[in-house]
């Protein structure tokens, strides 16, 4: 059946508008082989840093396209052969997995990647590497909540902690993860249950980043907050002095450590496909799980790096040491949509 021209010159329209959301890459393919291109789905204090450091250890100019994770994917796949990717890097696990289930990604042969990023932290196929992770641990109220009454994020949901938990909406990429591979690891059933208590016990409509959920704490909306260990240990590092001193009021919590271990999710990334300069994007993947590179990913990023020679920052580690549960990222990819569906059944909006 022949499509009305109207048809096609709107979905023309729509492409050009898709792309346009984008930036654009200056140089082309053929400029020379000291390029990068990386496709950011990353917004990350430290992206600059390492940028900058691997172009100063290589003399490769890197270019970088940033925009949404699912924009990205879309355009690698209509750029096709002729893609300008070289590097995808995100940081949601889900959107790996998802790269790699539309065939974006290729397979990596690096004896540096096996040997630095452990086996549950990158591809069975390798065709992307975890560079880091954080955890969602429990903030809490010292004054209100004592450690011992904490355990796991299932006992979240109990009725004693009614108006007193303070999280991100359900449209938030990690709370979703979360709830997904929490689907993977106690069923969707006991998920579904846990998150209908989780709504009952809401101090707030959840709304905001992991840092406002500290700041509605310390206003006495509520006094347990689901957070996500980076953000919570930059706000850490205020140097507000009220601020500083109302946090000395603030725990942090590593749920699970009896069972299946506190959830973590991954950034990370991969080749793609096409890559028009393979040899350098190898060099890249190999770099950020370089010693350099891993200390910045620590230090300024506030993640848990994968070397395991390389510590985390001081504010992290004090934390102590903890369980954590398996990555879980092709359950987390498969159960993303039924997690959404669970939260909005049960009234987490």
């Amino acid at each position: 059946m022949r499509c009305p021209r109207r048809i096609l010159a709107l979905g023309g329209f729509a492409l050009l508008a898709f792309f346009a959301t984008i930036q654009p890459l200056r140089p082309s393919r053929a400029d020379s082989d000291h390029i990068l291109n990386i496709y950011s789905a990353r917004r990350t204090p430290v992206d600059a840093q390492l940028y900058q450091l691997f172009t100063e250890k290589t003399g490769i100019t890197i270019n970088v396209v940033q925009s949404k994770p699912s924009e990205l994917l879309q355009r690698i796949k209509l750029e096709g052969d002729n893609s300008d990717a070289d590097i995808f890097v995100t940081v949601d696990a889900n959107d790996l997995w998802r790269a790699a289930d539309y065939k974006l990604l290729q397979p990596v042969s690096s004896t540096e990647l096996a040997a630095q990023v452990p086996a549950k932290m990158r591809d069975p196929q390798n065709r992307w590497f975890a560079f880091s992770s954080r955890a969602r641990v429990i903030v809490y109220d010292k004054s209100k909540v004592k450690l011992s009454k904490l355990s796991t994020y299932e006992a979240l949901a109990d009725p004693k902690w009614q108006s007193e938990i303070l999280t991100r909406s359900a449209t938030a990429d990690d709370i979703q993860a979360m709830v997904a591979t929490m689907i993977d690891a106690i069923g969707a059933d006991r998920t579904q249950a846990w998150a209908r208590g989780m709504a009952q016990n809401f101090g707030r409509q959840p709304e905001g980043s992991d840092g406002d959920q500290v700041v509605a704490m310390l206003a006495g909306n509520g006094s347990i907050a689901l957070c996500s260990s980076d953000k919570i240990a930059r706000l850490f590092t205020t140097q507000d002095p009220t601020l500083k001193q109302s946090l000395q009021h603030i725990g942090i919590f590593f749920p699970n450590q009896q069972d299946r271990g506190v959830h973590i999710d991954l950034a990370g990334g991969g080749v793609a496909a096409h890559a028009p300069h393979l040899a350098n994007a190898v060099k890249f993947l190999e770099f950020m799980v370089s010693p350099e590179a891993q200390r910045l990913i620590a230090d300024v990023g506030f993640q848990y790096p994968v070397r395991a020679d390389v510590a985390p920052n001081p504010v992290v580690a004090g934390w102590g040491s903890f369980k954590a549960d398996d990555p879980r990222v092709e359950a987390l990819a498969r159960n993303n949509g039924a997690a959404i569906l669970l939260m909005s059944r049960a009234g987490w909006q």
